[in-house]
């Protein structure tokens, strides 16, 4: 691991933790909380790089950075070179400090119109995109690939290199082929090889879900930083977590339940202002989720999860959570009804 903190052009990270970009999940609302609880750089998520399909109101929510602090990373995806240039050029009229170019996803929706890590298979193809992303813009250019296609075909070196040739100033790497989604484990020897064979930035991505794994992983590959995704959902405090242990080598103290409650009473008003209210309180089911998934007892986690999902408001979204941390004298959970409310 270097010395100093990674830079992506002229901007600086302020630590080695970074939340990676995920399509219906790395909204405004948490960007700006995991960016709060200590993450050094956040990434939109995916925004296509069509701009005749921006006039969608999924596309402006995702093209909307308004009030976020810099550096502002803006992630595209698309298999065109000449259209994807057009859409960092316009991101960047519109506020962008970064582009990410998205040669990772493995959804087949994405890799069917020959994007995201679909492109791995043509480097040919690669090697336009980024000369094309990379002159079109005067901010820095990253990009985000997966080890491959496939295990025949683990070809991330090549990529990496043809990429720094391309002028790209970072790369994160996800430690899965294509082919296995998010299946199997990640493997972390083609980072290394990466990190060895050029000299821009490499972020290790895949399966870092705790600060010991994050400190192991950046250990064993070289990485200049950690980017993490799913160990993010319902624990936006790993990333203070794992900075803290990355510069200290301690754990902090668990976020005490009072913390819990107000940061996921904050989430969901955040997603209630940011969506307005009908999506928003839809949006939060799958927030909530996964929050119970960390924070409650396994056999109680199916119960409130259904409860949760049958609430129609954002008042008894925010009911629920106080409820949740509403303790009865012995220490445990009161029952929730399915309206909400505690049962006596």
């Amino acid at each position: 691991m270097s010395a100093s903190l990674p830079a992506i052009g002229r901007h600086r990270l302020t630590n080695r933790v970074i939340l990676a970009p995920m399509a219906g999940v790395t909204d405004r609302p948490f960007r700006q909380l995991c960016r709060q609880l200590g993450a050094g750089l956040v990434v939109s998520e995916m925004v296509t790089a069509d701009p005749a399909l921006w006039h969608t109101r999924k596309s402006r929510l995702r093209l909307d950075h308004s009030g976020e602090p810099g550096p502002r990373s803006v992630q595209i995806a698309g298999g065109d070179a000449k259209m994807l240039a057009k859409a960092a050029r316009l991101n960047a009229d519109q506020g962008a400090e970064i582009i990410d170019i998205n040669m990772g996803c493995p959804a087949k929706k994405v890799c069917n119109k020959a994007a995201g890590s679909a492109l791995l298979r043509d480097e040919a193809l690669v090697a336009e995109i980024l000369d094309a992303v990379v002159a079109a813009v005067d901010i820095p250019v990253t990009l985000k690939i997966r080890t491959g296609w496939c295990a025949d075909s683990n070809n991330g070196v090549r990529v990496a290199k043809l990429a720094e040739a391309a002028g790209i100033q970072a790369l994160a790497v996800h430690g899965r082929h294509r082919q296995q989604r998010y299946s199997g484990y990640a493997e972390y020897d083609t980072i290394a090889a990466i990190k060895d064979a050029v000299s821009m930035p490499i972020f290790a991505n895949g399966d870092i879900d705790s600060p010991a794994k994050a400190a192991a992983v950046l250990d064993y590959t070289g990485a200049d930083a950690v980017m993490i995704g799913r160990g993010a959902q319902g624990n936006p405090w790993i990333f203070q977590e794992t900075d803290h242990y990355l510069r200290h080598g301690t754990i902090l103290p668990a976020p005490s339940r009072d913390e819990r409650r107000r940061v996921m009473q904050g989430h969901l008003n955040a997603l209630h202002d940011f969506y307005g209210e009908h999506m928003g309180v839809r949006i939060a089911r799958k927030h909530l989720g996964w929050y119970l998934a960390w924070h409650c007892p396994a056999d109680e986690l199916k119960a409130h999860r259904a409860r949760f999902n049958i609430l129609e408001s954002a008042r008894d979204q925010l009911h629920f959570v106080d409820e949740l941390f509403c303790h009865g004298a012995e220490g445990s959970p009161r029952t929730l009804t399915t309206d909400g409310t505690s049962a006596a």
